[in-house]
């Protein structure tokens, strides 16, 4: 791996999971609000695949209006979670071009674009969904897990136009922190801005604000349909 980690700062604190081959994919996955990468990447190497990289960075620690103003991991401002909350559009924009330049970094050091899987959970999921349809690449796909699509009233027309990004949205049928009803909505949502058969919903009873084995293995499954080995 060439290249400065340094040029990119979320790159500089990820973490890793390297693939046990040579590595032709990579899987970027942002954890949700007051997490760290560390919380995701141990699910991440129960899933792993031995051609695909997986790197999960960690947000930066900034005042969250929802928790009355508190320090806290967190990719942008969120001042409410049902969807006519005001947003913290500069800071959704800002992550977003921060997590493109990770893109860009592994585009330049191997990994194209069109091998890159970008998901997350929760802020981190809604954070993907906003980033993959803003990205000027087509990207392999994205896996959004119990969340939303942020600034959802700019879209279609804030979409970069990439209408074949496959999409596998997951939610727990009892999050009380992020409704089913809002991943629903997002769905719909979805499938107005990409082609819809490549929104693929699911949810699961019985789980709340949280993942569960079956969500895990169908991630597995779409990143092995996504990025195969090559």
């Amino acid at each position: 791996m060439c290249g400065n980690n340094m040029s990119v700062p979320l790159l500089a604190e990820a973490v890793t999971v390297s693939g046990t081959q040579k590595e032709t994919a990579a899987v970027i996955f942002l954890h949700g609000l007051g997490d760290t990468g560390h919380g995701w990447a141990d699910s991440l190497t129960g899933i792993r695949l031995p051609h695909v990289k997986f790197i999960c960075p960690h947000a930066p620690k900034i005042p969250v209006t929802l928790n009355m103003r508190s320090l806290m991991p967190a990719w942008f401002d969120l001042m409410g979670l049902s969807p006519d909350a005001p947003e913290d559009e500069a800071g959704i924009k800002k992550a977003a071009e921060n997590i493109k330049a990770i893109i860009e970094h592994e585009a330049r050091n191997g990994i194209p674009p069109h091998r890159i899987i970008i998901g997350g959970f929760s802020q981190g999921g809604a954070l993907s969904l906003y980033t993959a349809l803003t990205c000027q690449h087509q990207l392999a796909g994205v896996v959004a897990l119990s969340c939303w699509l942020p600034l959802h009233k700019t879209f279609p027309s804030a979409s970069s136009g990439n209408k074949n990004i496959p999409i596998l949205q997951c939610h727990g049928e009892m999050d009380m922190m992020v409704p089913a009803q809002f991943g629903a909505l997002t769905a719909e949502k979805l499938k107005y801005i990409v082609n819809p058969q490549m929104v693929t919903f699911k949810t699961y009873p019985g789980v709340q604000h949280s993942s569960c084995p079956e969500e895990m293995l169908a991630v597995r499954e779409f990143i092995e349909k996504y990025l195969p080995r090559i």
